[in-house]
């Protein structure tokens, strides 16, 4: 099961469970309203920022009021600037009013990891090493945030512990060693990824000798990097994890791994500062 199967029960989930925590009972605020006034609205972004939300932003609508009307001025994954207009809104007041938190708080999250992807992807335009994401996601919305880091032009490492194999220091401790985990994963599930992450060099030669389909180098050492991707000769797919920067980036590009997954994609987002205002 990849991303794009788990998507729309997400988007319809993560609405509907947002809404129930702010609409609750209902909003009492919006009763202020009369109920035949009509309104017109637009989201704008106060930053310079990659746009990524809009399947939630449109779930929000649908579930407060299908009557509310939306009309996108940018699609996912594109640049938007300070002060731009990201989309209108027309519909009942009272509905307008109900869905703007949820609706900002979805774009605001979601812009906010894709921008944060974005810039990592900047960094490495010219070169072969593809940015993973990790399970370092908000509970809830890891399908979600996992879709920005699409959007911002990175790319996903496994959605869960469902997906694939991922051999960490305390799995091998548990198993006895690297050649029997790997063995039992490959007993256990046939055709699924089997990936070891080890510490040393040492490490490194064991899970390739083990045939692991990918190694996870853990906070190795530029020049440990470039030994084990001489070691390696292409039998295996080599990651780099562990205190990754935008600084060091270059460096593990040139050593010759594939992937560099980076847990602060997700783990550490700042939040778009979006506004929804009302026109007259």
């Amino acid at each position: 099961m990849n991303l794009d199967d788990l998507l729309a029960e997400a988007i319809e989930r993560n609405v509907r469970e947002a809404l129930a925590e702010d609409v609750g009972s209902g909003d009492i605020t919006a009763q202020l309203i009369p109920t035949n006034t009509r309104g017109r609205a637009f989201v704008i972004t106060r930053e310079d920022a990659v746009l990524c939300g809009r399947p939630w932003a449109d779930e929000a609508c649908r579930q407060v009021d299908p009557a509310i009307a939306v009309a996108w001025h940018a699609s996912d994954g594109d640049r938007v600037s300070a002060d731009q207009r990201l989309l209108s809104l027309k519909g009942p007041a009272r509905s307008l009013l109900t869905v703007e938190r949820t609706l900002l708080n979805f774009l605001q999250l979601l812009s906010g990891t894709a921008t944060s992807a974005r810039r990592y992807a900047d960094r490495l335009t010219n070169t072969r090493l593809r940015v993973l994401d990790t399970r370092k996601t908000l509970p809830g919305l890891r399908i979600a945030q996992k879709y920005a880091v699409r959007c911002g032009g990175c790319h996903n490492h496994r959605l869960g512990l469902f997906d694939a194999f991922l051999i960490k220091e305390n799995h091998i401790a548990a198993a006895g060693s690297i050649a029997a985990a790997v063995e039992r994963a490959r007993q256990i599930a046939p055709g699924r990824t089997v990936e070891v992450e080890v510490e040393n060099i040492e490490e490194f030669r064991t899970a390739l000798i083990a045939g692991a389909d990918i190694i996870m180098l853990d906070d190795f050492t530029e020049p440990d990097m470039r030994e084990a991707v001489a070691i390696n000769q292409g039998q295996a797919q080599l990651e780099v994890s562990g205190g990754v920067t935008h600084a060091t980036l270059n460096a593990i590009a040139a050593s010759g791994v594939d992937f560099v997954s980076i847990g602060e994609i997700t783990k550490r987002v700042e939040p778009i500062d979006l506004s929804m205002r009302f026109e007259d």
